[in-house]
């Protein structure tokens, strides 16, 4: 049996299609703020400087997660807003997702170490991709969560 092919797309916000963002954001809030129970400000400005990096299955969005360049108050690139269709669950699209916005990160940004928010039951998730805690755990909007970091592709001179 084949495994599906994915296509992987990598746009700023300016890129997307009404529609693609649309579904995006949809993805996001049905299960950041529906499934989870948790309600965030989804819309927190940051989406218009950050990179989207998407899954799709034909033209259906399965996988999504957000790529924000490093600043100057913070060296790191950040990947964030990690979210895999729950229809789609299982099928280690979380593993592809990772993958590819790590690889994005190392050619876009190699001198940057890799930051991320985690939910910290998804520690071990994130662990297996060379991310390891540089926080304690805290409250993100009501959910555990801890500060994990990777390190540059190319070490700095």
């Amino acid at each position: 049996m084949n495994a599906p092919n994915y296509k992987v797309v990598l746009s700023g916000l300016d890129e997307l299609s009404p529609r693609d963002l649309y579904a995006m954001l949809k993805l996001r809030v049905d299960v950041f703020v529906v499934e989870q129970k948790c309600p965030y400000p989804e819309l927190d400005g940051k989406d218009a400087d950050a990179l989207h990096l998407r899954l799709l299955l034909a033209k259906e969005l399965v996988a999504s997660a957000r790529i924000r360049k490093p600043a100057k108050s913070d060296p790191a690139a950040r990947i964030g807003r990690v979210v895999v269709s729950p229809e789609h669950r299982g099928k280690k699209l979380g593993d592809r997702l990772m993958v590819e916005a790590i690889a994005q990160c190392e050619r876009l940004y190699p001198q940057s170490p890799i930051k991320l928010s985690a939910q910290s039951h998804l520690k071990r998730f994130y662990e297996s991709f060379g991310f390891v805690p540089v926080s304690e755990e805290y409250l993100e909007d009501d959910i555990p969560h801890i500060d994990m970091q990777r390190p540059a592709a190319i070490a700095s001179e």
